[in-house]
């Protein structure tokens, strides 16, 4: 059986490629002639290349296949790249399915977004109180900034195009961390920039951590598994800012940061930072306004569907921040392996 990843160059598309080549799957992977190809470069794929939004490319890349992995997103949070993230994410999914029923592909997994989830209107500031679950839509005032609005219009894409012939489930992770983050993500720069020795503070917020491999293993098994037309969240545990600086804190052996930046500083920082570095410099801001935004609602979410129904897995986030570390220091991210 032949299955189709696109985002393979990617931080979860780049594990899953390389998830189904231990499999011995026979695997694809869509390609843009630019892309970094570190984290596939050394596994037995056939590289397509194409784009999102060149449907000629993407009929010839899903013709022959039975399956697709549909991991690839314009994921970034700076404002000036709003049209294209819309493109990228909305479009391109369009395009994609749209290819892939024409080639009569009879199943897709949708990578979606844990920022696509609702929470709870108590407890939601809370690891420990109530969790958002796949039943809750999001409200509107959560979903900040182009990334979070677009990945929610292609999930409702992905689920209207549903049916017996053509089955869709929806994945959504949560903020995964391990090796092949070649980028590296939003996520993969916490551990990196505390090892680093960058980060001076913390602010109050929290997000649902889990291992990639997890995250991986969970997009297989959501497709051997999961129902058509059901989202499944892929995560593993709750954490505040802080409790995961002090698991850092004990891999590395430095000090977790002591100071606690009220969200109305680091958010003002974040747009005299706009201001500097996209508006005057045209390039992407190191603190992006809508990034800080998000952090206003820390994302705590239950992942128990896709433990009971899939038997997603959960590796502990220790080990997959020391994982993610030790990948960081032998690709030279690093000065150092983490002690």
């Amino acid at each position: 059986m032949t299955t189709l990843v696109t985002g393979a160059t990617g931080f979860i598309g780049g594990n899953l490629a390389r998830a189904l080549v231990e499999r011995h799957q026979d695997v694809r992977v869509l390609t843009r002639p630019a892309s970094n190809d570190l984290a596939i470069r050394d596994i037995n794929v056939t590289q397509m290349t194409g784009d999102l939004l060149s449907p000629e490319s993407l009929s010839q890349a899903v013709t022959g296949c039975e399956t697709i992995y549909h991991c690839a997103a314009n994921y970034s949070f700076w404002s000036r790249q709003r049209e294209d993230i819309y493109r990228t994410n909305v479009l391109g999914t369009k395009n994609l399915l749209r290819a892939a029923r024409d080639a009569g592909v009879r199943r897709v997994v949708f990578t979606s977004s844990v920022s696509t989830i609702g929470l709870p209107a108590a407890g939601s500031n809370d690891p420990d109180g109530p969790l958002g679950n796949e039943d809750l839509p999001p409200e509107p005032s959560h979903l900040i900034g182009s990334y979070k609005q677009s990945k929610y219009q292609a999930e409702q894409l992905a689920l209207s195009e549903n049916d017996p012939d053509f089955q869709v489930v929806v994945v959504n992770p949560c903020a995964p961390v391990g090796p092949w983050d070649v980028k590296p993500t939003p996520t993969g720069r916490i551990p990196l920039d505390f090892a680093r020795g960058r980060l001076p503070g913390y602010i109050s917020t929290g997000m649902n951590l889990v291992d990639v491999s997890d995250v991986a293993q969970g997009h297989i098994l959501a497709m051997e598994r999961g129902k058509p037309g059901e989202r499944y969240i892929l995560g593993n545990r709750n954490l505040t800012l802080l409790d995961l600086f002090k698991i850092l804190a004990a891999i590395t052996g430095r000090r977790p940061p002591r100071v606690r930046f009220p969200y109305w500083l680091i958010l003002a920082a974040a747009y005299c930072d706009q201001w500097l570095e996209s508006d005057l410099l045209r390039r992407e801001p190191s603190i992006p306004v809508e990034g800080i935004r998000i952090t206003r609602h820390p994302m705590y979410v239950s992942s128990q569907k896709a433990v009971d129904q899939l038997s997603l897995p959960q590796t502990p986030i220790e080990t997959a921040l020391e994982n993610a570390l030790r990948w960081f220091a032998d690709y030279g991210y690093l000065p150092g392996r983490p002690s």
